[in-house]
């Protein structure tokens, strides 16, 4: 029997595929989730109702989509399509050759005002991102912690994750102290646990940290740094940050 060769799967394949789980009612609660009403930081988001499981699924079936249709779908009014797009360039990153993975890297670096949410950053950052630079120069997420996209500064962070799980510790630090005054919450929140990702590995590095800038830090940042730490501990520092900063 002579063997055929499967037919690559289509753009439109898969929006159908992924429509074919949407919900109405997910749709109503993802985007009142992602804060999505005016003033938020979600403002204006479109949902269809996917869950992210779903997504997943629809991820495995699109193996010989071109990186170009991956873009188009990363440019979509509609998150999980969003979402979708950047499963793609991390599954893609991960399979890939050199070459590849710098493809995924460049496409994502000129695609970030389309990575707009706190979860499609998280996803994707620290896969793509953070292992590009591994074991490059670092330069590139300085930069990008003095953007006025807020996005991009969140990426720089997510993007040390990668780093912190190979015990490096160095930049995760530098750019929690470099946002220490960032304006906007979501920064606290993902600076504060990268410093708790650190503070699981090694504690005393976390401390470290924490008796230079506490009386400094937002008190949300502050807050999910010390989250795993006992009871006792995690009061004796936000006692310690309050009593600083009225210095």
């Amino acid at each position: 029997m002579k063997e055929t060769k499967s037919t690559p799967i289509t753009l439109r394949q898969v929006r159908q595929l992924l429509r074919a789980t949407a919900s109405a009612a997910d749709a109503v609660f993802l985007q009142r989730f992602f804060k999505t009403g005016p003033g938020e930081y979600g403002e204006g988001d479109k949902f269809l109702g996917v869950r992210v499981p779903a997504t997943r699924q629809v991820v495995k079936q699109c193996g010989g989509l071109p990186l170009e249709d991956a873009r188009t779908l990363l440019h979509s009014k509609y998150h999980e399509e969003r979402l979708l797009a950047l499963l793609i360039l991390v599954r893609r990153f991960e399979r890939g050759d050199e070459a590849m993975k710098q493809r995924v890297f460049e496409l994502y670096l000129s695609e970030t005002r389309h990575i707009n949410n706190w979860d499609l950053v998280d996803q994707s950052a620290p896969n793509i991102v953070g292992k590009w630079l591994l074991e490059r120069p670092r330069d590139l997420l300085t930069r990008m912690t003095k953007s006025q996209h807020l996005w991009d500064r969140r990426i720089a962070v997510l993007a040390t994750f990668t780093f912190i799980r190979h015990s490096q510790f160095e930049d995760s630090l530098r750019l929690g102290e470099a946002l220490l005054r960032d304006p906007h919450d979501l920064m606290h929140k993902a600076c504060g646990w990268m410093l708790r990702e650190i503070g699981k590995r090694d504690e005393a590095v976390l401390e470290g940290f924490l008796e230079e800038h506490a009386a400094a830090m937002p008190r949300t940042m502050l807050r999910y740094a010390i989250e795993r730490m006992p009871e006792a501990r995690r009061r004796a520092w936000m006692e310690t940050g309050k009593a600083r900063g009225k210095r």
